[in-house]
């Protein structure tokens, strides 16, 4: 039986890196891993998403989508909810084999 990596099967089930079928894929997964560290860091300061919600000055269902579909949330949105959470937040941005480091 032969194994196979799993850049191997994301090359061959949703496309080699550069398409845009895995470009679409890394994107959404990179959004719901942020949408993940927002449910855990609110969990861990046990707020709901209500006394959340409350913080950034948005509703419980605002909150509820960004955890788990971070497609409709806007940036500042995002930045505010972070905040709320006493989260240091870093992003890093790639342009033309360069990269960037942007810490807030």
């Amino acid at each position: 039986m032969k194994t196979y990596s799993l850049d191997e099967v994301k090359d061959r089930y949703i496309g080699k890196e550069g398409t845009a079928e895995r470009d679409q894929y890394e994107n959404e997964l990179r959004l719901d891993i942020i949408g993940d560290a927002i449910k855990t860091a609110r969990k861990e300061r046990k707020l709901t998403q209500s006394q959340l919600g409350e913080l950034v000055g948005v509703k419980k269902a605002q909150i509820s989508k960004i955890e788990n579909n971070l497609k409709d949330a806007r940036f500042e949105t995002i930045l505010k909810v972070f905040k709320a959470l006493d989260a240091k937040v870093s992003f890093n941005v790639e342009l033309e084999n360069r990269e960037l480091d942007l810490a807030e």
